[in-house]
């Protein structure tokens, strides 16, 4: 998948302006949150300038805050979607510790830094090679829907975004059954 149809896919998935109460984001567009978009432009912005902001600016900030900043796209091919939209959904960080974790429970450890270096990249391409690209792409989209079960329980305000959360993990399942299941979490 290209750097343009992994950025389509996202925005399409996030699609325009959003303020919803219950998000902790604030006001959104494209999926940029507010705060976002002041650490970018390094200052603070009004809400006007999310609803405001274009297409061209989010594509940006994510290939810079979201893929190529925390070296997302430099793990192996068959996960960097998934692993880049978990990154826009939860942050760069959450995401790459939540490949980490399930790089450790699956047997190839690695320290939980949330940090893509040399021992994550090694541990991903074994794993990949050990297990296969759709089993690893599957177990990532699981330890995703376990993610966001346990934050809506944690959470109740988060409630109501747990049935889209969850069609956006199922969305990159390849096993019918692993997607039929986290669909069920619901």
């Amino acid at each position: 998948m290209t750097v343009d149809e992994l950025l389509d896919a996202v925005i399409r998935r996030e699609g325009g302006y959003v303020n919803h109460p219950a998000d902790k984001g604030g006001p959104t567009k494209y999926g940029i949150t507010q705060g976002t978009l002041a650490a970018w432009l390094k200052r603070p912005v009004t809400i006007a300038e999310v609803q405001g902001m274009t297409e061209a600016q989010a594509r940006e900030i994510y290939t810079v805050r979201y893929l190529s900043g925390p070296r997302i796209d430099s793990l192996p091919e068959s996960i960097v979607p998934q692993m880049f939209d978990i990154a826009v959904n939860s942050g760069p960080r959450r995401a790459v510790r939540m490949l980490q974790s399930l790089l450790s429970e699956a047997g190839f450890p690695v320290d939980t830094d949330g940090v893509i270096g040399p021992e994550t990249r090694e541990a991903v391409r074994d794993a990949e090679a050990a297990m296969g690209p759709e089993l690893l792409n599957d177990a990532l989209a699981s330890e995703r829907a376990n993610f966001y079960v346990a934050l809506a329980t944690s959470d109740r305000t988060q409630r109501v975004f747990l049935r889209g959360w969850l069609n956006r993990a199922a969305e990159f399942a390849n096993d019918p059954d692993i997607r039929a299941k986290i669909l069920e979490a619901a």
